[in-house]
């Protein structure tokens, strides 16, 4: 077993990132036939079967520490799955092999496949369930709270910023449950930007300074919420989340997989606990991150990615990169 400070060499290398990159890419490939056929299922079994197989050609000791899918709900890539070779370093994965899959199978925007690494044991190990977020970029990193009022976190944010809080934009996902933010937002003055679907871009964008977005809030999947939080631990953003059980079933899970108070304050310390972590992402269909899957002469597909690594490897990538729709990498 390698030493904590060699095992962060590992876990970082550019092979090992650029192993994963290669995984998204092909579990967006994959999905590229169901663009627009309004079959969610299929699309997702797809791009789920491409991500589980490209991964298990990895030399690592890999386990899904949170997605979509439970043991008994395979083909879905299942929460405690192992992946790998198992000969390699020892990580924790999360995933969503099609973010965004009800936007794909209609041929909407902002769909992606998305992969979030850090060494084994330093991902939040939850099960798939609602989380309560809050997301900015490192400008504002250090003044968020969530349980503080929405109003409080804006005016804090709005200081950090150097801006009035009339001139903040907050991204919140287009649901019923979040009519009450909306109306605060609005009534400070400030502006809404609304997404349906993929707040794993949206909290991200914030760490962008051409995506005009200064917070994220609201209510969604815990799986997004870990994969988003890496992706901001690496840019030097701020994240915090509680997560919120819908019922004893819930909270006994959660119990189980070591979080004894479920409902507690989520900092994105204790979701990501280490700096040797990456993120990798490739766009299925056009967003205000990456753009989705071009179609080019002789069949060959061109494919938009983005990597964001931490620790010492410390940097962010877009990577442009063309395949046959066959390519197994």
């Amino acid at each position: 077993m390698p030493t904590k400070s060699k095992f962060a060499e590992i876990i970082c290398t550019q092979n090992l990132v650029m192993e994963f990159l290669a995984v998204s890419q092909q579990a967006a490939i994959a999905c590229h036939p169901w663009i627009g056929r309004n079959d969610k299922m299929g699309a997702d079994g797809s791009g789920t079967k491409a991500m589980r197989n490209r991964m298990n050609q990895i030399n690592m000791s890999g386990v899904i520490v949170i997605g979509e899918g439970e043991m008994d709900e395979a083909p879905m890539l299942y929460i405690d799955e192992k992946l790998g070779t198992g000969l390699g370093p020892d990580v924790d994965i999360a995933v969503d092999p099609v973010e965004g899959t009800n936007l794909m199978a209609t041929g909407k925007d902002n769909s992606l496949a998305v992969i979030a690494v850090a060494s084994r044991g330093c991902l939040l190990h939850a099960p798939d369930m609602y989380m309560k977020k809050i997301a900015v970029g490192p400008k504002a990193k250090g003044v968020i709270n969530i349980e503080r009022p929405l109003i409080e976190n804006m005016q804090a944010v709005a200081k950090a910023l150097g801006k009035e809080v009339k001139d903040l934009t907050v991204m919140i996902q287009e649901r019923p449950r979040h009519n009450e933010l909306i109306n605060e937002v609005i009534k400070a003055g400030a502006s809404v930007k609304f997404f349906s679907d993929v707040d794993i871009t949206g909290a991200i964008a914030t760490a962008f300074d051409e995506c005009d977005v200064d917070m994220l809030v609201g209510t969604g999947g815990a799986p997004e919420g870990v994969i988003a939080a890496t992706a901001l631990k690496c840019l030097g953003g701020d994240f915090q989340a509680k997560l919120i059980p819908q019922n004893q079933e819930e909270i006994d899970r959660c119990i189980s997989m070591g979080l004894s108070n479920p409902e507690n304050v989520l900092t994105i310390d204790e979701i990501v606990k280490t700096d040797d972590c990456f993120f990798v992402a490739t766009g299925i269909t056009d967003g205000m991150l990456l753009k989705g899957l071009k179609r080019k002469e002789q069949g060959s597909l061109l494919a938009h990615s983005l990597v964001i690594t931490g620790g010492k490897m410390k940097n962010t990538q877009f990577i442009t990169g063309s395949f046959s729709v066959d390519s197994h990498f």
